[in-house]
């Protein structure tokens, strides 16, 4: 899973992600405002995203910190049930 994470300074949501990712183990690339990235390239790369974070899950942007929250429940759960089931 190669996961890119696009943040701002002051972002709630921004360091919620960044600390579920942490506590998943799961390496991430992390984008910042005005440091790797403008607003303008933002809006033009992804021109559905409206706010922060900005998660990319294997080139898909897949939206915010609640979509990046339930990817991963949902893939402890597969683990879970592939693991009862073998």
């Amino acid at each position: 899973m190669h996961v890119e994470i696009y943040t701002r300074s002051g972002c709630n949501y921004c360091d919620a992600a960044k600390d579920l990712m942490n506590k998943s183990n799961i390496p991430y690339i992390e984008n910042r405002l005005d440091v790797d990235f403008t607003r303008e390239s933002l809006v033009e790369k992804f021109t559905s995203a409206k706010t922060y974070p900005v998660i990319v899950v294997d080139a898909f942007y897949i939206g915010g910190f609640s979509e990046l929250s339930a990817l991963l429940k949902e893939r402890v759960e597969n683990t879970k049930k592939f693991l009862m089931e073998n």
